[in-house]
C-alpha cells in the first residue's frame, strides 16, 4: 500500500470491534454501547450524531451482537443513505441496509405484492403533476402550473398525514393550515386524483408506504416474514417522521422495542410536508424504560457561534424548546459573529460581496462560503453582487433568477411591450416605468398583495415582484429610463450571471442549507416580514421560524455574519428592523427574558460591534433612522405595511366611515376604468381604507397617508378631498400614473 492510501479517502478498516470505539467521545461511546431495548439520541447540530449510530451499528456487528442483515438503518434522503453506507463499509459492517423509507417500503412491497394481491405491483408515477393536472380538468377546476404544483404538494401533505380527501378540509381548518387554494376545491382534486390511480392500476410514491402499512396490517404472516428478517431498527432524522412513516416503523417492529432514534427538536424546520417531532418528544413516554444519550459537544462550529446558536434557542418556548440542547463547542476560539445593518438591499449584497471577496484574498475556498436567506427569490441580489464582484457562485436548490421560468416568461412579455410601444393598450395610462412593469407583469400573475402561504404560487410572486423593485430601483438610478433600457438591463445581467457553473460560493436557501457545512455563512436579509416570513401566524409557526435561523447559524464553522437592511431600495424610508430573534443578542438590542431555561446564558456581551458593520466591513452611511411605526389604537409597534398604511393592527377596532369608503371605491372603480389599469393602480385597500379612517379635509393632510404622495395628490388630490367633503366629483381629470 502506498502512502497516497493513507489518507482520509481510504481508511482503514479497525481491526476488531473494541477498535471501532476508538476516537468516540464518552456520551458517543455510550451510544455505541448501547445496543439493548429502545434507544433515544439527542443529537445537536455538528455533535457527531452519523458517527456515534454508524459506530454503534459496525460495533454491534463487529462483537457478534448483531447480525448485519438483520439491521435496518432508515433515514429521509438517498444523500444520507448512501454516506451512511459508506461509513458502515469503512467500518467493516457489510451486508447492513441502510435505506430511506420509501426505498425500504418499496423494496417490500414489490417482493411481498405477488403473494398478498397478486400478478405485478401497479406502475409507480415518479411524477404525479400531470394526473393532478387531469384531475383538476375533470373536476372543472383550472390550475396553471405553480398551481399545479400547490396543489400536489397539499396531496402529498394528506397523504403523508393519513387525511382522506372527504376529511382534507377539517384537517386543514384543525391544523391551522394556509392552503394554498379553497380546501373543499383541492378536497375534490384529491378524490378525483385517487379515483384516476385506480381506474389506471398505478400508485404514487405516498402509495408505497400507505399499501406497505396495509399489508402488514392485514397479512399477519407477511409481517411476521419482515420481523423475522429486520429485528434491529435505527432512525436518523427521527424529528422529521410524519404520521405515516412512524404508522409503517410500528409495524415493523411489532411488539418489540429493538429501536434507536436519533433526532434534534430543535432542528425541526419541515412541518409543512407532515413532519412533525412529537414521535421524538414523546419517545420517552412511549418507551419509559428508554436509555436516552445527549450529544451536546459540538465539533463543527466555534465557541462564538456555538453561544449565539445556544441564544436563539434560549429565547424559543414550547414543547420543544423543553428539550432543547445546550451546545459545547469542542473548537478554539474563533472570530466574534458580524452584525451588519445596511442602509438597503442593494448595499447589503455588495457588502457581503466584498467580505465574501475578502475572505477569499485571506485564504478561505470559495466552496467553503455560504450566503443563506429564507426564499429563493432573494437570490437575484446576492448573484449580481457576486458577479460584480468577480466571485464565482453556484446556486443550491433553486435555477439561478434569469433562468426561473416565470422571470422567463416575464422577459418575453416586457420585450414584446417594449416594441409595441404606444400601440400596446396594455400600457395606456402608465406613464412612468414601474407602472408599465406593473401592467405587463399583472397579466403574468403578479398583484399588488402577495397570495397567502408558501408555495409555488408564492414562489411565482415572490420572483416577479423582485422584478418590479427592480425596475423602481433602476428608474430611481436612470430618470426617463424607459422599458426598452430595462430590458436591456435586464439582458445584460442574464448574460452576466450565464457564465459556466464553476465551484464557488453557494447560494441558498436555509431549508435547502440543512445538513450542510461552511467555514463561512453570510445569513442575510434578517428583517421582520422575511424572518420570521410574514405568513407565520401562529406560534407554533413563528417558532419554527426561529429553528430555521438556529439552522442557518449552526451551517458556520468559523465566520458567521449575519446581516439586514433598513429599506428595500437606496433612498427609501428605512423603516424596517431587524428580526426579533436576534432581539438581546445583537449588540445594541433589548434583552428578551429568558424562555427555555438554561437558554438564557447564551446572550453576546462585547463591544466591539455596534449593530453596524463588522471590523473592515465597507457600509454606507446610514440614513438617521426614523422611529417605530406604533398602532394608534393599542400603541404596538407595526411591521406589516398594510398595518403602517391604516396606523393600526390589522384586529384592532376600526373607525372607519364605510359611507365614505364605499363613495372611494365607486371612484376609484370609474378611474381605473378610465385609465384602463387594475384598481390598485389608482390607490390600494388600505390606502383607501387609511383615507376613510382620517377623512383628511386638505392636502397637508392628506399627502402624509401612507400610499398617496406627491404623484397622486396631484392626480387625484382634488377628486378625492371633495368625496371626503361629500361633494360629487367628475371624472375629467388627466389619466392617473397608475402606480401603486
Amino acid at each position: 500500500m502506498t502512502a497516497a492510501t493513507h489518507s482520509t479517502l481510504f481508511p482503514q478498516v479497525p481491526d476488531s470491534a473494541d477498535a471501532v470505539l476508538d476516537g468516540l467521545d464518552p456520551e458517543q461511546r455510550e451510544v455505541a454501547l448501547a445496543l439493548g431495548g429502545p434507544v433515544c439520541v439527542l443529537a445537536g447540530a455538528g455533535t457527531g450524531k452519523t458517527r456515534a449510530i454508524t459506530h454503534r451499528i459496525a460495533y454491534g456487528v463487529r462483537a457478534g451482537i448483531l447480525q448485519p442483515t438483520t439491521v435496518l438503518a432508515v433515514t429521509f434522503t438517498n444523500r444520507a443513505a448512501g454516506e451512511m453506507r459508506g461509513r458502515l463499509r469503512q467500518l467493516g459492517a457489510t451486508g447492513v441496509q441502510a435505506r430511506t423509507f420509501h426505498s425500504a417500503a418499496l423494496r417490500q412491497l414489490q417482493y411481498f405484492w405477488p403473494k398478498a394481491v397478486g400478478g405485478e405491483l401497479p406502475r409507480l408515477v415518479e411524477r404525479k403533476v400531470q394526473l393532478v393536472a387531469e384531475a383538476a380538468a375533470r373536476c372543472g377546476i383550472r390550475l396553471d402550473r405553480n398551481e399545479l404544483r400547490d396543489a400536489t404538494s397539499e396531496i402529498e401533505w394528506a397523504k403523508v398525514t393519513q387525511t382522506v380527501p372527504a376529511d382534507y378540509p377539517a384537517a386543514v381548518a384543525k391544523t391551522q393550515r394556509d392552503a394554498p387554494r379553497d380546501p373543499a376545491e383541492l378536497s375534490q382534486i384529491y378524490a378525483m386524483y385517487e379515483q384516476l390511480k385506480r381506474d389506471r392500476s398505478v400508485i404514487d410514491f405516498e402509495d408505497v408506504l400507505l399499501l406497505t402499512v396495509g399489508i402488514l396490517q392485514d397479512r399477519h404472516d407477511i409481517a411476521d416474514h419482515v420481523r423475522r428478517q429486520y429485528q434491529h431498527f435505527v432512525v436518523d432524522e427521527y424529528q422529521d417522521v410524519s404520521p405515516l412513516q412512524q404508522r409503517l416503523l410500528d409495524l415493523w417492529l411489532g411488539d418489540r422495542d429493538d429501536l434507536c432514534v436519533v433526532g434534534d427538536a430543535g432542528q425541526t424546520i419541515y412541518s409543512f410536508t407532515g413532519a412533525t417531532p412529537d414521535h421524538l418528544l414523546n419517545f420517552r413516554t412511549r418507551h419509559p424504560d428508554a436509555t436516552v444519550v445527549k450529544l451536546v459537544r459540538d465539533y463543527r462550529s466555534t465557541p462564538q457561534v456555538v453561544r449565539l446558536a445556544n441564544g436563539l434557542l434560549g429565547q424559543a418556548r414550547g414543547k420543544a424548546a423543553e428539550h432543547r440542547l445546550e451546545l459545547v463547542s469542542q473548537r478554539d476560539k474563533g472570530p466574534e459573529p458580524v452584525y451588519t445593518e445596511y442602509a438597503d438591499e442593494p448595499a447589503e449584497a455588495e457588502g457581503t460581496a466584498r467580505r465574501i471577496r475578502d475572505l477569499i484574498a485571506a485564504g478561505v475556498p470559495a466552496g467553503e462560503i455560504a450566503v443563506l436567506y429564507r426564499v429563493n427569490s432573494q437570490s437575484e441580489v446576492y448573484e449580481q453582487a457576486l458577479a460584480d464582484a468577480g466571485v464565482p457562485y453556484q446556486l443550491r436548490g433553486a435555477e439561478r433568477f434569469f433562468d426561473r421560468p416565470e422571470v422567463r416568461e416575464a422577459g418575453v412579455a416586457l420585450r414584446g411591450a417594449a416594441r409595441a410601444g404606444g400601440n400596446d393598450s396594455l400600457l395606456d395610462g402608465a406613464d412612468d416605468l414601474p407602472s408599465e412593469v406593473r401592467a405587463v407583469l399583472s397579466t403574468k400573475g403578479w398583484t399588488s398583495k402577495p397570495p397567502t402561504g408558501s408555495g409555488a404560487v408564492r414562489d411565482r410572486w415572490e420572483s416577479l415582484a423582485a422584478l418590479v423593485r427592480l425596475a423602481e430601483d433602476f428608474e430611481q438610478a436612470k430618470p426617463g429610463a424607459t422599458l426598452s433600457d430595462l430590458v436591456a438591463e435586464l439582458d445584460e445581467r442574464a448574460a452576466a450571471q450565464h457564465a459556466p457553473t464553476v465551484q464557488g460560493v453557494t447560494l441558498a436557501s436555509l431549508h435547502s442549507a440543512k445538513g450542510l457545512e461552511w467555514d463561512a455563512a453570510f445569513v442575510v436579509g434578517l428583517t421582520e416580514g422575511m424572518m420570521p416570513i410574514a405568513y407565520a401566524k401562529t406560534d407554533e409557526q413563528i417558532e419554527e421560524e426561529r429553528r430555521l435561523l438556529y439552522v442557518g447559524v449552526t451551517r458556520a464553522r468559523f465566520h458567521l455574519s449575519l446581516s439586514w437592511a433598513l429599506s428595500r431600495s437606496p433612498g427609501g424610508r428605512g423603516n424596517r428592523r431587524a428580526t426579533r430573534f436576534l432581539n438581546g443578542l445583537r449588540p445594541g438590542s433589548a434583552a428578551v427574558g429568558p424562555r427555555g431555561g438554561a437558554g438564557g446564558g447564551g446572550g453576546i456581551d462585547r463591544g466591539s460591534r455596534t449593530g453596524t458593520s463588522g471590523a473592515g466591513a465597507e457600509t454606507p452611511a446610514r440614513p438617521a433612522r426614523r422611529g417605530p411605526v406604533r398602532c394608534r389604537v393599542c400603541g404596538r409597534t407595526l411591521t406589516e405595511a398594510g398595518e403602517m398604511k391604516l396606523m393600526r393592527c390589522e384586529d384592532c377596532p376600526s373607525d372607519m366611515d364605510e359611507a365614505l369608503y364605499e363613495r372611494l371605491r365607486e371612484w376609484r372603480a370609474d378611474r381605473a376604468k378610465e385609465i384602463s389599469q387594475p384598481a390598485y393602480c389608482v390607490f390600494t385597500d388600505k390606502t383607501l381604507m387609511a383615507i376613510a379612517e382620517a377623512a383628511p379635509d386638505s392636502e397637508g393632510e392628506l399627502v402624509v397617508i401612507a400610499g398617496v404622495g406627491n404623484r397622486k395628490l396631484t392626480r387625484f388630490g382634488a377628486d378625492v378631498l371633495a368625496i371626503c367633503a361629500g361633494r360629487t366629483v367628475g371624472h375629467e381629470q388627466a389619466e392617473g400614473d397608475g402606480e401603486v
